[in-house]
């Protein structure tokens, strides 16, 4: 035993029966989808072969976004997808992350928060980049993507950006550019990021369910140039986009109900 697949269906069961309350929908839903994995109860493809005759019979994946056997293709298509969408010139690479104190929160209100904090940080970026001091065009042609986890595995909400470095002017029917090394200020856009994240859980009534020190804490945002057509960057994101924290190379050992 070693594959998350065969972990999940050794002691899946047992559990979701101890832990299964305080489990969000996606996960227990992830589980029961990754046990089932290349497994008959999956479904099955059969192959003719046109030279023997022979039938081959190959159980379907699952599907899910947070299956190791399942996401490798998907990646790359994601990866193409945005290698062919780029704009020329330079880009750059901003990240907003939430303060420990509201991570509880996130952990446990999930969808609402995620859909929040996307809200919140794209609308900042449109602002500030609407804003005659720094570009003063309406930005166009970025995407973001959220990851939950950091390098240590611990619950780490964070969205990255891949913003193009400046935007049309609607007057002009003109390209405006930012500078190659600077988009707009990380310190207005963390104040603002923050502003409208209140905002936008005040209006969800949600507000009341946040620690209130949250709002004392500052939001850190970082800004990185990442150069022409921000290759490294989108490849440098790819791998997460389908990739679950804890991948099958991760296992060292199974004994005992313990995982290392």
């Amino acid at each position: 035993m070693g594959t998350i697949a065969e972990i999940f269906r050794e002691y899946g069961d047992a559990y979701l029966e101890e832990f299964g309350d305080s489990i969000p929908h996606e996960h227990r839903k992830a589980i029961y989808r990754i046990k089932r994995c290349r497994t008959p109860d999956s479904g099955v493809n059969v192959y003719k072969c046109k030279k023997c005759d022979e039938r081959h019979f190959i159980y379907k994946g699952c599907g899910s976004r947070n299956c190791p056997n399942c996401q490798q293709h998907k990646g790359e298509e994601w990866l193409n997808k945005r290698m062919n969408d780029r704009l020329p010139g330079h880009h750059f690479m901003i990240t907003f992350t939430i303060p420990q104190e509201l991570r509880e929160f996130t952990r446990s209100t999930q969808k609402d928060a995620y859909d929040a904090m996307f809200e919140a940080s794209s609308a900042s970026l449109k602002e500030l980049a609407a804003d005659p001091r720094f570009i003063g065009a309406d930005l166009s042609g970025f995407f973001g993507v959220l990851h939950t986890w950091g390098r240590q595995l611990h619950y780490h909400p964070h969205i990255h950006y891949i913003v193009p470095g400046g935007g049309i002017d609607k007057q002009t029917k003109t390209w405006q550019s930012s500078r190659a090394d600077f988009f707009v200020s990380v310190h207005a856009l963390s104040k603002m990021f923050r502003g409208k994240l209140r905002a936008i859980l005040k209006r969800k009534k949600l507000l009341r369910y946040v620690d209130p020190d949250a709002w004392k804490k500052p939001f850190i945002v970082n800004s990185q140039a990442c150069g022409s057509n921000a290759e490294g960057a989108i490849k440098y994101l790819a791998p997460y986009v389908f990739r679950m924290a804890i991948s099958d190379s991760r296992i060292i050992s199974v004994s005992h109900g313990k995982v290392t």
